[in-house]
């Protein structure tokens, strides 16, 4: 169970990952967000938005077109 979730179905990047960069500001040392989206090309931009800013991606699953990922704050 993720501390916050952050809902961006409908969205196309990049404001996925910026509402999520915005979002983490919010999630304590060692917490972790949880954002759901639509945006197939979410994959590729929040493995390169953790490796860029240090945060952990513990998981990324999809089912039925929407994507889910959980980023912990690790900064």
């Amino acid at each position: 169970m993720a501390d916050m979730t952050l809902d961006t179905k409908g969205l196309n990047c990049p404001l996925p990952i910026l509402k999520a960069k915005k979002a983490m500001k919010d999630v304590p040392q060692n917490g972790t967000l949880e954002v759901l989206t639509t945006d197939p090309g979410a994959v590729d931009d929040f493995a390169a938005f953790c490796k860029a800013t240090g945060y952990k991606l513990m998981s990324q699953s999809e089912a039925d077109g929407v994507y889910t990922f959980v980023i912990k704050n690790t900064a």
